[in-house]
């Protein structure tokens, strides 16, 4: 125990610096609130002026691309000269630098569904980057569920964040702090989208569930297609401590890299608006009827204790009002 000065001030002296302490903890708690809602508004009009309209199949058929070649079922959308395609197909590098970043889009749109993506991470000092991966419907009014990486100064933790909208409403944030290095190798990320639940699995372990819950007035994605989309780009800005910490030129180009992406959901035909899935599908197969058993949900809510570092739910300076209805179910 250090020493205790023989100068003691009298208590009315601590008031002063107190409530300096208080002001300060108080507007850095609000700057991370706001530079957290900017993360998708931010890479959302980053990415969609590169939106491209592809001609869908017809007639829609269902799809299930296991170990599917980026040739035939991504389309690069911006950044064409800052990504590479490798191994006949099957891996594809997306690289970052002070000139342009780069992404690219799947071919088809799904009306629910489930995607694999493996990815290996920018390893190293990444502070500035952010490496995204998500399911998006177009429009003000769109739906979007978010995997998003945020890079950091070498020595710290990625900080994943995820988050849904609906209907163009988000504001539904969690984010965690993996308990691997996502630099070292490739790890699968999932999103699984059916009519009553959305769960995003990390290496298989869910980490996160977002249940339909329209029943008590919760808006849930269930009416507009969405692609995938994944991209690399800078935003150090924000990204990273607040923006504080800015990207270092000095170490680009910063690649992020993908392999084994699979699509197994109904296929959208935005030209008959019809899915290739019909109403049998929804009681027999898999992807469109399944959920966290007993067993899952425990699991993820032990991963969730070790691991995540903020949860919308429990923001009450952010809704002073409470959180939304979906969190007493969720």
């Amino acid at each position: 125990m250090p020493p205790r000065s023989s100068h003691q001030p009298r208590a009315g002296t601590y008031i002063p610096y107190m409530a300096f302490i208080i002001f300060s903890a108080i507007f850095v708690f609000r700057l991370d609130v706001f530079v957290t809602q900017t993360i998708s508004t931010a890479r959302h009009n980053q990415e969609l002026k590169y939106e491209i309209t592809l001609p869908e199949p017809s007639p829609p058929t269902v799809t299930k691309n296991e170990n599917a070649t980026f040739y035939k079922h991504v389309l690069v959308t911006w950044g064409e000269f800052h990504t590479e395609i490798l191994n006949n197909g099957e891996l594809l590098m997306l690289t970052l630098d002070k000139h342009s970043g780069s992404g690219f889009q799947s071919r088809k749109q799904l009306l629910f569904g489930k995607i694999d993506m493996q990815i290996k991470l920018i390893p190293g000092d990444s502070a500035g980057t952010v490496t995204t991966y998500y399911f998006s419907s177009l429009g003000d009014h769109h739906d979007e569920i978010d995997f998003e990486f945020l890079g950091n100064s070498t020595g710290n933790p990625y900080t994943l964040h995820t988050n849904v909208f609906s209907q163009g409403k988000g504001d539904r944030e969690q984010q965690f702090f993996l308990w691997f290095d996502p630099t070292a190798d490739f790890h699968t990320y999932t999103i699984l989208w059916n009519p009553k639940t959305i769960v995003f699995y990390v290496d298989n372990i869910p980490i996160r569930e977002f249940k339909n819950l329209e029943k008590i007035g919760v808006p849930y994605p269930k009416n507009q297609a969405m692609r995938v989309y994944s991209s690399l780009w800078n935003a150090d800005d924000w990204a990273t401590q607040h923006g504080l910490v800015k990207t270092n030129w000095t170490l680009a180009p910063f690649n992020a890299w993908y392999r084994n992406f699979s699509m197994d959901g109904c296929i959208w035909s935005p030209e008959t608006r019809t899915s290739a899935c019909i109403d049998a599908d929804f009681s027999t197969r898999r992807v469109l009827k399944m959920e966290l058993d007993r067993r899952s949900r425990a699991r993820m809510k032990r991963m969730q204790k070790k691991h995540m570092v903020y949860d919308y739910c429990k923001d009450k300076w952010r809704f002073p009002k409470g959180p939304g209805r979906e969190c007493r179910m969720n």
